[in-house]
C-alpha cells in the first residue's frame, strides 16, 4: 500500500527546507519548473524515496549499532565492481561531522603531496 500523499509530500518539503529550497510542486517535470528533481534547488538534483523499508538501511542500522558501541560515526560505503568511485550512506544528522573529517583528511593529503620548499641559506 502506498504512503498517503500528505506523508511523502511532507518528507519532500522537509528535505527541501533542509537544503534551503522548496519542494517541486506536482510531479517534477509537470510542474513547469524545468526539472525532474523533487526540489527546486539550483545546483543539487534531489530524489526523495519514501518507503516503509529500504534494504540498504538494514546494513546501515547494523553498522550504526557497531559504530555507537565504539563511539564512532557510522558511514556505509557502497561500491560496484567495475565502477570508479563509491557512494556514502550516512544519516543527515551526521553529514557535518563526516564532511569535517573528509575535509581534514583532504587537507592532510594536500600537505603530504606538496613539493618540499627549497631554500637557499
Amino acid at each position: 500500500m502506498a504512503a498517503p500523499t500528505k506523508t511523502w509530500k511532507a518528507k519532500e518539503r522537509q528535505v527541501a527546507t533542509d537544503f534551503g529550497t522548496k519542494r517541486t510542486p506536482l510531479s517534477g517535470w509537470n510542474s513547469g519548473h524545468d526539472t525532474h528533481s523533487d526540489t527546486l534547488h539550483d545546483s543539487l538534483y534531489v530524489e526523495c524515496k519514501y518507503r516503509k523499508k529500504h534494504t540498504c538501511l538494514t546494513l546501515y542500522r547494523d553498522t550504526a549499532t557497531k559504530a555507537k558501541a565504539e563511539g564512532k560515526t557510522p558511514v556505509v560505503v557502497l561500491a560496484e565492481k567495475g565502477q570508479q568511485g563509491y557512494w556514502l550512506l550516512l544519516h543527515a544528522d551526521d553529514l557535518k561531522k563526516v564532511a569535517e573529517e573528509y575535509k581534514k583528511n583532504e587537507e592532510c593529503l594536500q600537505i603530504a603531496h606538496q613539493q618540499p620548499i627549497e631554500r637557499n641559506i
